[in-house]
Parts: structure tokens; sequence; C-alpha cells
């Protein structure tokens, strides 16, 4: 007996690549956090100060990596991103690239101060 049943296609809309993007955004800004906080680094967040400038404790850059976590978690899962969709992926990747890069230059300074 064949199966008939299918699992419907689902439509992609402009929100699940903008999605993407920022899913890859936000996962990708994870691992600096993590990797300073877990480290027992103080390393720069937005609540320091000042604001992205100033360090923040070991334990509040975790925390922050778990939040932005969880955001990259949702916003992935509501992109419908799969490895079947390859230009949501692209746009995903994309994200992760442009927040890297943003990154970079953002904590360069870092170690001058």
């Amino acid at each position: 007996m064949e199966n008939t049943t299918q699992t419907p296609e689902i439509k992609i809309k402009w929100y699940h690549y903008l999605a993407a993007f920022f899913a890859g955004f936000f996962l990708a800004n994870v691992v600096p956090h993590f990797t300073h906080g877990i480290s027992g680094d103080p390393f720069p967040t937005p609540f320091a100060n000042p604001p992205g400038k100033g360090l923040s404790s070991p334990t509040t850059n975790v925390l922050w990596a778990c939040l932005n976590l969880l955001i990259g978690y949702i916003l992935f899962k509501t992109s419908k991103a799969s490895y079947k969709r390859k230009l949501l992926m692209t746009v995903f990747f994309i994200g992760i690239v442009v927040c890297c890069v943003m990154l970079s230059i953002a904590f360069q300074e870092k170690m001058k101060a």
C-alpha cells in the first residue's frame, strides 16, 4: 500500500529571509561572549559601562551568550531554513558573516583600552 500523505510545501515569505539573517547574526554573537565567559575573562556586553565598550563579568557574558543562543534558535526555527532551502541557508550564513565582521571591528579596540 502506497503512502499518499505528503507534507505540504511551506511557501517562503520575506520574513523567513529576515528571520534567517538575524538567526545567523544572533548565533554568531554567541561565540565570543560564551568563550570569554566560560574562560573567566571579562568582555564587553551591552550591559557594561559604557555599553559595548566597558567590560562585563564572565557570568554576564555567559548569560548574554545564552540569551543570544535562545533568540537565534527561535529565529532559525521561524525562518524555516533547512539544507533543502539553499537561498534561506545562504541568507543565514550572510547573517553570520555580517555579525562576525561587525564584531571584529567593534572589538579590535578592546585590547588597546
